[in-house]
């Protein structure tokens, strides 16, 4: 059962502290990055063999088998997709940043260039859940800021296969390729190239532990949008909250994975009793009890502040939730005073599933208080962003003695004469 606390009882960073899981995947996903980078595609087989049960006789997804897959997706479901997709291209095109030149000042042009990243990698997750709308959220900003090519690495299942709905996924957004591996070997594969998968410059989505450990060590060969943990909910509930809602919500993370997390924030003791009460009613039907039940009993809490929400808030803001719920009278009220926060959720109407699936905000967002200094996964993750500078001969000369003097304070030499060399013969 969770547990309820009064605010005050323990520091809120260790009425939270989860273990750290990296320790125990360091070392043999550093192993599997080194046998990808010298055997490439002949350790992909192994390793899906392995890790995946299934033997493949080749790692990419080809054009007849995406259209195979499409086929075989209801319409009604296609339409979800296609709906969906058009409200993330919505959301995230108000995000396009353009480039700019100026030249107020006699001489001198200083400007910013926008570059897409060339070529990025996306890592859809599989296992224990098959994620559709991971690939809507990661390739389509990708696309709107005009990646040249997209690649998509996602587990196959027992069959060899990749779920048609992924596929019907990534033919939406617009994915360029599809090959069917998973795990740290996969990200190994978009780090370093294979035979078959290509490098690329950029790897974004989520994963396990040995997923996110890979992205970590190869960070610096490439780039990564973020170490993503577990998932994690907080929501923020006033008097009036209707219980077996805020518990659904709840259960809503907690189902994803046994170390999600769950925070219900209230004012209300007795809303607190009533939400821990309706979460047993509610886990006692979940088909992923099992999951949602080590998640809610190990890592979720209920804290009672006593009838202050702006306390309320001062916690949220110390736990920097990747999705925080804002289930209160006025939310709009509540919203200027969040600093930390992946995506917030507005009103007793906005569950956060809302956020997954349709509404078109990114659901690929800051975990275990990263959201602190980081944001959700934008267009921006998808561009590179290039300084240029234009000085004439006059507008230089007007300078050059200036930029000498700061490289000589700094014992650089070469530094001053670079600046000051072209004007020696004049």
């Amino acid at each position: 059962m969770i547990k309820i606390l009064k605010y005050g009882e323990a520091p809120v960073s260790e009425i939270l502290s989860k273990p750290d899981l990296s320790a125990d995947v360091e070392k043999p996903v550093a192993e599997i990055l080194q046998t990808v980078r010298k055997k490439g595609d002949e350790a992909l087989f192994a390793y899906t063999e392995r890790f995946d049960g299934v033997r493949l006789s080749a790692l990419e997804v080809t054009g007849e088998e995406m259209d195979k897959a499409f086929d075989e997706v209801s319409e009604e479901f296609l339409d979800i997709l296609r709906e969906a997709a058009g409200n993330i291209r919505f959301f995230h095109e108000k995000q396009v940043r353009i480039g700019f030149m100026t030249s107020e000042r006699e001489g001198i042009i200083l400007g910013q260039k926008i570059i897409p990243i060339a070529k990025v990698g996306i890592y859809v997750p599989g296992g224990t859940a098959a994620y559709p709308s991971t690939v809507l959220m990661d390739a389509i900003p990708a696309k709107i800021a005009g990646c040249s090519e997209i690649v998509m690495v996602t587990p196959p299942g027992k069959d060899g296969n990749i779920k048609p709905e992924i596929l019907a996924a990534a033919r939406i957004a617009g994915v360029d390729r599809v090959f069917r591996i998973g795990g740290a070997q996969a990200i190994g594969a978009l780090a370093f190239g294979t035979q078959s998968v290509p490098k690329v410059d950029k790897i974004v989505g989520p994963g396990n532990a040995f997923v996110t450990e890979a992205k970590k060590q190869v960070f610096g060969r490439v780039s990564i949008d973020m170490i993503a943990g577990p998932s994690d909910i907080l929501v923020v509930a006033d008097t009036l909250s209707d219980p077996v809602v805020v518990a659904a919500d709840m259960l809503s993370q907690a189902e994803h994975d046994k170390n999600s997390s769950a925070v219900l924030v209230t004012d209300s003791a007795q809303l607190a009793q009533k939400v821990q009460e309706e979460l047993e009613r509610q886990l006692s039907i979940l088909p992923r009890e099992a999951i949602a039940r080590v998640s809610i009993e190990n890592n979720g809490k209920i804290i009672v502040t006593e009838g202050d929400l702006s306390l309320a808030m001062d916690i949220a803001n110390e736990i920097a939730p990747e999705h925080l719920e804002l289930c209160v009278e006025n939310p709009f009220v509540y919203l200027g005073m969040v600093r930390n926060a992946g995506s917030v959720f507005l009103g007793r109407n906005c569950p956060e599933v809302l956020g997954d699936y349709m509404a078109g905000p990114n659901h690929t967002l800051p975990t275990s208080g990263t959201a602190r200094f980081s944001s959700a996964l934008s267009v921006d993750d998808f561009i590179k962003k290039t300084q240029f500078t234009y000085y004439s001969d006059d507008a230089l000369g007007r300078i050059a003695d200036k930029i000498a003097l700061f490289a000589r304070k700094e014992g650089l030499e070469a530094h001053a004469r670079s600046a000051t060399v072209r004007f020696e013969k004049k």
